[in-house]
């Protein structure tokens, strides 16, 4: 696998992760819903920047890990892939559990400070870190080559601001919110088969 076939494949693992329900993905909605678009979108930037971050950690921290320990590197995949069919198996179980949207506070607040909120809500979920961690375990060469150290964030920020702010655009409507939440069981469903597939490959990768 060339180095930009690998970057497209990063990129589509990183963009399934992204698009699963998790704290970031309620805080968004909820400023979109009861705040304003703007305020969404201001949330959607910060998550984007702290994805960027964690991607930017990751290929430090993996690519010394890596070269010390080289034998480490089947050890991660089998870990990785355990830990994504444990995230699955979340996802599904709690399906049917309705999403506490919740209201946040209807008064003034600036798009700055929900900027650095969504920024903080991104960084305080150690599920992202450690689901960044599998998938560069997973797909980054031994040797990985110095424009990833840019691209790689790079591209984690464009997924994950990317997708929250079109979850900004859909929620900010009371009738598209009614909808997610109508079909909430399905749609983790669905994203917990997903994660699944990709715990499992992980592993039988590693043999």
């Amino acid at each position: 696998m060339n180095t930009i076939t690998t970057l497209f494949a990063i990129a589509a693992t990183i963009g399934l992760g992204a698009i699963s329900p998790g704290p970031s993905f309620v805080y968004v909605a909820q400023n979109a819903v009861a705040r304003s678009r703007s305020h969404g979108l201001a949330t959607a930037l910060g998550t984007g920047v702290g994805a960027a971050i964690f991607a930017l950690l990751a290929v430090l921290g993996l690519q010394a890990f890596l070269l010390a320990v080289p034998v480490a590197y089947t050890a991660l995949k089998i870990a990785g892939g355990i830990y994504l069919l444990w995230l699955a198996y979340k996802m599904i179980r709690h399906a049917r559990a309705p999403l506490s949207m919740g209201h946040a506070a209807t008064g003034e607040k600036s798009l700055m400070a929900t900027f650095r909120d969504g920024l903080f809500t991104q960084l305080s979920n150690p599920k992202t870190a450690v689901v960044f961690a599998s998938i560069f375990t997973a797909l980054l060469p031994r040797e990985v080559p110095a424009y990833y150290y840019i691209a790689l964030p790079l591209i984690s920020f464009i997924i994950d601001a990317g997708w929250y702010s079109l979850v900004t655009v859909a929620l900010s409507t009371e009738r598209s919110r009614h909808v997610y939440i109508r079909f909430k069981t399905a749609i983790d469903r669905v994203a917990g088969s997903v994660m699944a597939v990709l715990g499992l490959k992980l592993i039988m990768s590693s043999r």
